[in-house]
């Protein structure tokens, strides 16, 4: 059985601790946060820590799962990889481009697994939408659009959320989601038009990706006002809209028919909008059954990686 231990007690946690728990081959044996508050309601199922070296010198790990601030992932992944451990890290790999080159230099140079977690791959709605362009069914694409909407996230820990050198703001902690997904379905685009409204209590963006016969327009925000979260997408084919909107997923055909194609049940999202824990499950039996079987994690690539961060750097210009 596989040993787990999981950094960063904080919202993401609140999806990442119940589906290693789910799972039958893994032991989430350890936690480990700077707020021994945080760890309080596990004390009684976990080994609990408020300093990384400690858990690592006591516990015989084999994977961490890294859930902490994104300022801290790249360094962290790599002095962990650097102890022959396999490490699931949450999104974004980092503010940087050069440091994916880092961390997957580490990974192969201590011939373990790593890997992103880019949930959206693993999103049961968007694998399908995804499916429906690579086959046609509803023929060529011709646009799409993406909204991720929250509020000016005022509950981070040390306020990392609200510095752009820690965070990266919307652009890298909330529209990375879509981003990354379009660069994993679409692949590079051929020019993005990028527009923002930057304010100390509140950041949003809007962006054009186009491709050789379509575009797609995103827009994802932190409002000053205590906005609702949400996320949706709409992508136009020859012969159909397909629409995911409040966790229903439609299809509008040219025909007049309207098919249901997906729903969730039981979504009622939080401040962080994380709904049933199925795509975090999936991505996390994912990168377990690599690490199991030895293989690179490979549905999530370096080079798409550096393409989101060399995208989200062109709103910087």
């Amino acid at each position: 059985m596989l040993k787990v231990g999981l950094i960063g007690v904080g919202g993401i946690s609140g999806a990442h601790i119940p589906a290693w728990d789910a799972m039958e081959d893994v032991e989430l044996c350890a936690l480990c946060d700077v707020r021994p508050e945080r760890m309080e309601e596990y004390r009684d199922s976990k080994r609990c820590y408020t300093d990384l070296d400690t858990m690592l010198e006591n516990e015989q790990l084999d994977i961490l799962d890294i859930c902490l601030p994104t300022y801290l992932h790249a360094d962290t992944a790599i002095r962990v990889m650097d102890r022959g451990i396999h490490v699931l890290c949450e999104k974004p790999i980092s503010l940087k481009m050069e440091d994916v080159k880092r961390v997957y230099d580490a990974a192969k140079r201590n011939r373990v697994c790593f890997m992103v977690a880019h949930v959206l791959r693993f999103w049961a709605e968007f694998e399908l939408v995804k499916a429906i362009y690579e086959d046609g069914r509803y023929g060529k694409l011709l646009s799409g659009t993406m909204c991720r909407l929250n509020a000016w996230p005022l509950w981070s820990w040390d306020g990392w959320m609200s510095d752009e050198k820690r965070s990266g703001l919307v652009l890298y902690d909330l529209h990375v989601h879509d981003l990354d997904f379009l660069v994993y379905m679409l692949g590079k685009p051929n020019a993005i038009t990028a527009n923002r409204s930057l304010r100390a209590d509140q950041d949003y963006m809007m962006a054009t990706y186009t491709y050789d016969d379509f575009f797609i327009t995103c827009e994802a925000s932190w409002y000053a006002g205590r906005y609702p979260f949400s996320s949706s997408f709409r992508f136009q084919f020859e012969d159909a809209v397909v629409s995911f909107n409040q966790g229903v997923l439609v299809a509008y055909l040219r025909d007049g028919r309207v098919i249901k194609l997906m729903e969730q049940e039981g979504n009622s999202p939080d401040v962080l909008g994380l709904p049933d824990l199925g795509p975090y499950a999936n991505e996390i039996r994912y990168f377990t059954d690599c690490v199991l079987a030895g293989k690179p994690a490979d549905k999530i690539k370096p080079s798409e990686l550096e393409e989101v961060i060399r995208l989200l750097d062109s709103f910087k210009k």
